[in-house]
């Protein structure tokens, strides 16, 4: 039995945008493992029903199966400990700190950013299923939530820390890439892949990193098929 993980996708099959998928997405690369990625909606819950949850990803590896994009990280790790995604001590502390930095300060200026345009991303059959959720967790309408211009002013306060360590090094792990950079890329890996919003100035040490993100591992990241390649419009 092969190793394959769902992985949320779009109107369009090849639109793959969730940022906890593309977290582990990096992190498969960086261990040199194959994995087939299988298209999920959000209506699909039967089809990981299996997982005891609704949520993706769903990693299956041979007759394991492993939810929550970090607690994946830790499964990769114990499994095939060969270029260690966490680590010990220091290091492990750095990627935790990074995976709540990542959801907690940077999504919530990407999502009121790119809302609407993931919004129209989504698949047809997810749409009512997708603002339903949304707006009951937001307590407010899509419309109302989604403010590019607020939510570019809270990203570019959130970066802060990102720039004050990207002056350091040219990874957040240091001279190369490690968890702390990819469980913080599936951010950017969402507006990237699902809007074609610029979220940083390219003078920004933030968007240095993030080219040099994009082309890991073959170019995983570049090389995602996304919303203007469909649509048609601007891309860099």
């Amino acid at each position: 039995m092969g190793r394959k993980m769902f992985d949320l996708c779009g109107r369009d099959e090849r639109l793959r945008f969730s940022p906890y998928c593309w977290r582990v997405k990096f992190a498969l690369a960086h261990k040199g493992l194959d994995c087939e990625f299988v298209p999920w909606k959000f209506t699909d819950k039967e089809a990981i029903a299996f997982s005891d949850q609704s949520k993706v990803p769903v990693l299956v590896d041979g007759d394991q199966s492993v939810v929550d994009s970090y607690e994946i990280f830790r499964y990769l790790d114990r499994v095939y400990p060969d270029k260690p995604l966490l680590g010990d001590g220091p290091a492990a502390e750095r990627a935790r700190f990074f995976k709540f930095y990542a959801e907690r300060s940077l999504a919530p200026g990407v999502m009121r950013t790119i809302l609407m345009d993931v919004f129209n991303a989504v698949h047809p059959d997810d749409r009512e299923y997708f603002r339903t959720t949304r707006e009951k967790a937001f307590g407010r309408t899509l419309e109302e939530m989604h403010s590019p211009s607020q939510g570019l002013s809270m990203l570019d306060k959130a970066l802060e820390p990102m720039r004050g360590r990207l002056e350091e090094s040219p990874f957040l792990e240091g001279d190369e890439a490690g968890a702390s950079d990819y469980l913080v890329v599936g951010a950017f890996m969402w507006a990237r892949v699902a809007s074609a919003a610029d979220l940083i100035s390219n003078a920004d040490p933030v968007y240095a990193w993030f080219q040099r993100m994009l082309d890991l591992h073959g170019g995983i990241g570049r090389n995602a098929t996304r919303i203007v390649d469909i649509d048609g419009g601007y891309a860099n």
